[in-house]
């Protein structure tokens, strides 16, 4: 029995472009023609069709597809084994997602309701990047201080915001006073910055140690959208994200030789 391209778009879903595709990629050749030159397809040819349809809906690529169907008995069971893991993680990270959409649908409901001009009163130029937001609460899902922190920004007041804004403000200023005074990274004022820093995280947000407040630095670097909530690019300059890292890290280090100093002392 032979089926023309039309017939077997329609009853296995697919368009006519695509079967031509697979036809001109080496996928799935039909196996007859017309007189007057259509494609016919066979039943082994729709054998193989749904095998490419099946490896489609996991997600192959048709390369690997061709790669299968080459050599069924050795390609495809190793295939799906790795499929098979690649989407057990893509579950497990949409499951992340859906709970960080149901954390924001929480705060959302729960959080301060600001106009726009009054966020603008509370935060100025800090704006917060949803797509990071949601990269962090991925990357530290498993965090108690995440959670914490979360937590507790969603019960801050109107009032609460202004105040920890406002604090956060006169740090910066201090900290570019540090930076354009050309005050070393390691030196005291700036591992004083970085201590402030550290205590105003643990103040307002999550309890935040010396090595976790060295591990929220190291994104500074690596994410400009991290230290744009530290210090609005309007006010950046070059090198400053390096020089606050390293100024944290220096703070970490003197927290460290201090308990070691304490502990050689008893």
């Amino acid at each position: 029995m032979s089926y023309s391209v039309g017939q077997v778009s329609a009853f296995a879903g697919v368009t006519v472009r695509t079967l031509h595709h697979y036809d001109k990629a080496g996928l799935l050749s039909p196996s007859d023609r017309s007189h007057a030159g259509y494609r016919l397809y066979n039943d082994a040819d729709l054998v193989r069709l749904q095998q490419i349809l099946f490896y489609r809906e996991l997600g192959s690529s048709l390369e690997e597809i061709a790669a299968i169907l080459r050599d069924p008995l050795s390609n495809a069971l190793e295939h799906l084994r790795a499929r098979q893991r690649q989407l057990r993680e893509e579950i497990a990270r949409l499951q992340r997602l859906a709970e960080v959409a149901e954390r924001a649908i929480e705060v959302q409901q729960t959080g301060v309701s600001l106009t726009p001009q009054e966020r603008f009163d509370v935060f100025g130029e800090i704006t917060f990047d949803l797509s990071y937001a949601t990269e962090a609460e991925l990357k530290w899902a498993q965090s108690d201080g995440q959670r914490e922190a979360m937590a507790r920004a969603a019960a801050h007041t109107k009032e609460d915001w202004r105040q920890l804004m406002g604090e956060a403000a006169a740090w910066r200023a201090e900290l570019l006073a540090a930076f354009d005074e050309g005050e070393p990274s390691d030196g005291e004022r700036a591992m004083d910055l970085a201590e402030e820093h550290r205590l105003h995280i643990s103040r307002w947000f999550t309890c935040c140690p010396p090595d976790m407040h060295r591990r929220i630095a190291d994104d500074f670097i690596a994410d400009p959208r991290a230290f744009a909530l530290v210090v609005p690019p309007s006010q950046q300059r070059p090198g400053l994200a390096v020089y606050t890292c390293k100024a944290v890290h220096a703070n970490a280090a003197r927290h460290a030789a201090g308990r070691t100093d304490s502990e050689e002392n008893r």
